[in-house]
C-alpha cells in the first residue's frame, strides 16, 4: 500500500530512543524525510545512523523542548535543515511521577509541563507550514493509561489523558484546512529499556530470557492483553505511519488505542 509519504518532512519529538526512534525509523523507510529530535547534541545519533545506513532520508535536530528557550533552538535548527513541516508527532514524554500521598503541587506542574505543553509549543510552531501548503498532519502520542490509568504516578497519566480532549479541540478548530489532528495510544512497547528491565526480572526470578519467556513475564498481571502480544517501537510506527498517510486521511480527532486491546473500553 502506497501511503503517499514521499518527500513529506516529518518532524518526531524524542526520536532519540525507544518508541520516537521506531516511528522515525518506519516514516523515513515509508519516504518521508525525517527530523529526528534530541534534547542536546549527539543524543540522537544512533537513530540518524540507523535510518542512514538503511539507505532513508533524515536530519538531526535538536533543542530542549521543555523550555521555551530549547523550543525556539529547535524551530532554528528544523528550519536551518527543511523548509516547511509537513507531519509533526508529539512522541516526547516522561513516565515519571510519584504516588497519591507524596505528589505535590510541583510535581504536578512539571508532568503537565513534560507530557503537554512541550506538544503545545512544538505544535504551534509548526501549524503555520500546514496552513500554508493546505495539507499537515499532527499526531500526539499518549497512552493506555489515558484510559485504563495505574494508581501509581498519577501525574503522568492525568497529563497524558488531557492529549485526547486536545486532539478534538484542535482539530475542530483546524476544520476545512487540510490538516487532520489524531492521538495514538500505545499499551507497554518492547522498547530496549523495556525488554531489558523484563529480562533482568526474569534472570532474577529463574526463568527464561528469550523474547518468548520474557514477553509471557511482560504480559502477566497488569501488562496482558487479549492479543497475547506485546508490539515493538516499530509496530506503533506502522501503525502512525498509517494514519498520516493518504490512506488514513479521513481519520480526524480520534483517540485510537493501539493497545491489543488492554483498555478493554467500549468507547
Amino acid at each position: 500500500m502506497d501511503l503517499g509519504l514521499d518527500g513529506k518532512v516529518a518532524l518526531v519529538t524524542g526520536s532519540y530512543r525507544g518508541t520516537g526512534a521506531g516511528i522515525a525509523r518506519v516514516l523515513a523507510a515509508e519516504g518521508a524525510v525525517v527530523l529526528v529530535h534530541g534534547l542536546e547534541p549527539g543524543q540522537a545519533d544512533g537513530t540518524v545512523r540507523d535510518i542512514s545506513e538503511a539507505g532513508h532520508e533524515c536530519r538531526d535536530v535538536v533543542g530542549d523542548l521543555r523550555t521555551e528557550e530549547g523550543t525556539g533552538t529547535l524551530v532554528a535548527a528544523v528550519r536551518d535543515a527543511v523548509d516547511a513541516v509537513d507531519i509533526v508527532i508529539n512522541n516526547y514524554g516522561i513516565a515519571e511521577g510519584s504516588d497519591w500521598e507524596s505528589s505535590d503541587t510541583a510535581s504536578w506542574h512539571a508532568s503537565y509541563d513534560t507530557n503537554v505543553v512541550t506538544a503545545v509549543r512544538v505544535t504551534q510552531a509548526f501549524l503555520p507550514d500546514m496552513r500554508d501548503n493546505r495539507w499537515g498532519r499532527v499526531v500526539f502520542v499518549s497512552t493506555v493509561g489515558a484510559t485504563r490509568p495505574g494508581d501509581q504516578i498519577p501525574e503522568y497519566y492525568v497529563a497524558k489523558g488531557a492529549l485526547p480532549s486536545m486532539t478534538v479541540s484542535l482539530a475542530k478548530h483546524l476544520a476545512g484546512s487540510g490538516i487532520t489532528v489524531n492521538c495514538v495510544s500505545p499499551g507497554i512497547i518492547a522498547t530496549p529499556e523495556v525488554v531489558e528491565r523484563f529480562t533482568e526480572r526474569a534472570r532474577r526470578e529463574g526463568r527464561g530470557t528469550d523474547w518468548a519467556s520474557v514477553e509471557q513475564l511482560i504480559l502477566e498481571g497488569r501488562m496482558t492483553n487479549p492479543s497475547g502480544r506485546v508490539a515493538t517501537p516499530e509496530d506503533v510506527g506502522r501503525f502512525v505511519a498509517f494514519v498520516v498517510g493518504e490512506p488514513g486521511w479521513h481519520l480526524n480527532g480520534a483517540h485510537l488505542r493501539f493497545d491489543g486491546g488492554a483498555a478493554d473500553a467500549v468507547t
